[in-house]
């Protein structure tokens, strides 16, 4: 007796023969634990931070003037070009680095039109109020500054949020979307990273356990990190719309 198969079994007997025949060897990464619980700071450095700093390289021209960063320093300092005052917002006034002391999403006191270049990386993700944040970043900002931005588009919660205010993950199109309503037409949008360094970034590898080859390749159906140049529209100064 002849026994026929299905047109549909038939393809799936296929597709479990072609698995058979080139498995995938997970290896070490065949673990529901990540290989480093800091990101990957106690292997190497992490891996989305070699896409910031790769974005931040391509735009240090405009790491110049009066600059403000969050939580400390350390890009203006390396990559700042003409950088005469350096300032440091932060929530968190235990920070004694911090001379600005505010909530993005609220942060009145800071005034307008001050700076010519905002950096803030990988901090968006952790306020509730993104569009409040987006608003005070270009309000301050002068005619002609930048904001240089990046956020995740995979990663793992932060530890010090103890799951309760790590809010967001990102994609060029919310990026775009969100940036443009308040920076207009002066938005450049772009992601970083494919499904290997998505891989390594989740599982905690260092990038420096990666090619530059495989940490080159770009996928935009897979970024790490979205990272954004704005420019606040160059002319006179102007008072700005209130939310």
């Amino acid at each position: 007796m002849i026994c026929r198969i299905s047109k549909e079994q038939r393809t799936a007997l296929k597709k479990r023969l072609r698995r058979l025949c080139r498995p995938a060897w997970l290896g070490t990464l065949r673990t529901t634990k990540p290989l480093s619980d800091d990101w990957g700071f106690d292997r190497g450095t992490a891996v989305d931070r070699y896409y910031i700093e790769g974005f931040l390289e391509d735009y240090r021209q405009d790491i110049h003037g009066r600059v403000l960063e969050v939580k400390d320093r350390c890009y203006a300092e390396r990559f700042g070009v003409g950088v005469e005052v350096s300032d440091i917002l932060d929530i968190d006034t235990t920070n004694s680095r911090a001379n600005v002391v505010a909530d993005l999403s609220q942060a009145h006191s800071i005034p307008s039109n001050v700076y010519d270049c905002f950096i803030l990386t990988q901090t968006l993700q952790l306020i509730y109020d993104v569009r409040a944040a987006i608003f005070h970043a270009h309000r301050i900002l002068r005619p002609g500054g930048v904001l240089l931005l990046t956020v995740p588009s995979v990663s793992r919660i932060v530890h010090d949020c103890a799951l309760q205010s790590d809010y967001w993950r990102f994609t060029v199109a919310s990026c775009q979307r969100l940036i443009e309503e308040a920076f207009g037409k002066w938005v450049t949008c772009r992601s970083y990273g494919n499904v290997l360094a998505s891989i390594a970034f989740l599982a905690g590898l260092a990038y420096q356990e990666l090619s530059v080859h495989e940490l080159e390749a770009c996928d935009d159906y897979f970024p790490v990190i979205i990272a954004v140049r704005a420019v606040k529209a160059p002319g006179p100064v102007q008072a700005s719309s209130q939310l």
